[in-house]
């Protein structure tokens, strides 16, 4: 389904507590169908393609900022008529989760934030630079040898290998411009995400989901924003890294459903 201004793809799976997915910055609503298979039958899952992901618009006419999905994200909940949702974003998607939960604290119940951040330091703007660079060769093989491995743990990577190089395979078979330069502009668009000052603010019931090797959001700086939201908790997986939702499908399923379950 399309909310035609400003063009956002979404679905809408089962019934019950609304949970909004917000992606990773590589994903789309197709990386959640193993989510949805399961979740759909506890909750209503809906997913969303920002606008230069997936099946969305693109932005190509000027530079933009994360903000603009939190105004996308806004829209489609009015939409939907919704008057409070929950929040489940990965990466990317809990930089966008956490800017609407300041903005709108009205519409927000739980919070469950993986793999987040609350600003982009030197070292991850040098991550994701060095994503923007492999972006521009244009090339899917030489775009996962460059930016996978900071993805997945190094243990998932001597145990999966093989699966891996697969992946490797349908990059350069799937991957096209138009993906490289949305991307690009993606990776463009939260250089200057600095919330420390204010993620104090959020008041919603969170969920903070860290993973140990994680190097792109690591422990420690989780461990932190934890310490600033008064109502929250955090859960750290063992063995995984930045793609624990994947890594470690089951703990985080069971995580997610206990968290949103319980009142």
């Amino acid at each position: 389904m399309y909310l035609e201004d400003p063009g956002i793809y979404y679905e809408i799976y089962g019934k019950g507590r609304p949970v909004i997915i917000l992606n990773g910055i590589m994903m789309s609503t197709s990386s959640w169908m193993a989510h949805i298979e399961r979740w759909q039958k506890k909750f209503q899952v809906i997913t969303f393609d920002t606008r230069d992901q997936g099946k969305s618009a693109r932005i190509t006419d000027k530079p933009y900022t994360i903000e603009v999905h939190v105004e996308d994200l806004k829209k489609l909940v009015d939409h939907l008529g919704l008057k409070k949702v929950n929040l489940m974003g990965v990466s990317y998607g809990a930089q966008i989760a956490e800017l609407f939960a300041l903005k709108f604290p009205e519409m927000i119940d739980k919070l469950v934030l993986s793999n987040a951040t609350d600003h982009i330091d030197n070292y991850l703007k040098s991550i994701g630079q060095a994503w923007k660079v492999a972006a521009e060769l244009y090339d899917g093989e030489k775009f996962f040898d460059i930016s996978l491995p900071y993805i997945y743990s190094r243990s998932f990577y001597n145990n999966n290998y093989e699966w891996l190089m697969n992946r490797r395979k349908i990059f350069k078979e799937t991957l096209t411009k138009d993906w490289f330069d949305s991307f690009i502009r993606l990776a463009s668009s939260n250089e200057t995400f600095d919330i420390r000052n204010e993620i104090s603010n959020i008041t919603a019931k969170t969920l903070f989901i860290s993973g140990e090797e994680d190097i792109i959001t690591p422990k420690s700086q989780m461990i932190e924003m934890n310490k600033k939201v008064k109502n929250s908790l955090l859960a750290n997986l063992e063995n995984t890294g930045h793609a624990l939702f994947f890594e470690k499908f089951e703990e985080f399923c069971l995580l997610v459903e206990a968290f949103f379950n319980y009142d």
